[in-house]
């Protein structure tokens, strides 16, 4: 990964806008653990990554905004814990001076259902949708993807998006812990509980946004909290649709960059399309003293990642 620092100094650019992002913080007031794969987890100490992301992001003074890339608690956070939990991650988040945008993880919704998950985050849509796009300048449009759209997560048990995903599940995974890999090879390890789909109405909606931002000449960042492409994740986080959501993102020239977290050891890759994929350090992996957070300079041909300390920096340049 290519360092961006000091780059725009030397052409003498100005970025068009800068915003701020971290990801996977997964708060939880519990002692430290491990992943499955027995990386160390820092519960306590993610919070302070957060507090110093934050007030390095209101000192820059000119962040336009930040972009939470989910898994704000952890899923081992006591459940009678959790509402108090996720209220006390989103106000330290509401101590940045400026919009905060949120996407939602599996994390998440371990924690709190939709009903109650998307209105702590400001999220406003109709039928518990957590996907949506805004426009910070006309020249760029961000579109959030919500990768547990069909999900066994989230939604009321008989849920018809929770069967669809169950039924889903039992036909890929023939494990009965549906959060094991064991026997499923290549690609296929993707086929996992913790994981989830793009549903066919999100589907049409990003073939709409993507029309409407082609007709207006804007680049396109897509952000999803799981990983869209195999050469920047770990094959178990990827998105199970993935294939289907970049056939359709390479059926347009706008989009120029997806942004993910949920893969903690984070990734880039270029795609055979161009398409620059960057997969976000966790926030929860960072020994106490140590930070993963960064800000993000936009400008017309490129974008440039700045990272602190284990989050790499990125020079995202796109094709003429």
């Amino acid at each position: 990964m290519g360092s961006a620092n000091g780059l725009e100094t030397a052409l003498g650019k100005q970025p068009l806008f800068s915003f701020g992002l971290i990801s996977d913080v997964q708060y939880s007031d519990i002692p430290d653990g491990r992943s499955f794969l027995g990386v160390p987890r820092y519960y306590r100490h993610s919070i302070l990554v957060l507090q110093r992301a934050v007030k390095k992001w209101n000192t820059h003074q000119r962040h336009k905004f930040v972009i939470n890339f989910g898994d704000i608690v952890d899923g081992y956070c006591p459940k009678d814990q959790s509402l108090k939990t996720v209220k006390k991650v989103v106000d330290e988040f509401e101590t940045f001076k400026g919009p905060v945008y949120h996407l939602i993880g599996n994390h998440c919704l371990y924690n709190l259902p939709r009903s109650k998950l998307l209105p702590l985050l400001k999220i406003h849509s109709l039928g518990g949708h957590a996907y949506y796009d805004f426009s910070p300048v006309p020249q760029y449009r961000f579109v959030v993807l919500d990768g547990y759209d069909i999900s066994a997560i989230g939604w009321p048990q008989d849920h018809p998006r929770t069967l669809e995903a169950l039924k889903f599940l039992r036909e890929k995974n023939p494990n009965e812990d549906k959060n094991s890999p064991t026997g499923l090879v290549g690609l296929e390890r993707r086929f996992l509980m913790f994981n989830g789909a793009v549903g066919k109405e999100q589907i049409e909606w990003l073939d709409g946004v993507l029309k409407e931002a082609t007709k207006l000449k804007q680049k396109v960042v897509v952000c999803c909290h799981l990983p869209l492409d195999p050469g920047a994740s770990s094959k178990e986080a990827l998105l199970w649709n993935y294939d289907e959501v970049m056939n359709l993102i390479h059926r347009y020239n706008c989009v120029k960059v997806c942004l993910s977290g949920h893969d903690h050891k984070g990734g880039y890759s270029i795609d055979s399309h161009g398409v620059h994929h960057r997969v976000l350090e966790a926030a929860l992996e960072c020994p106490p003293g140590t930070d993963a957070f960064g800000y993000v300079d936009v400008y017309d041909d490129r974008i440039s990642l700045h990272g602190m300390d284990r989050m790499q920096s990125t020079d995202m340049c796109f094709k003429s």
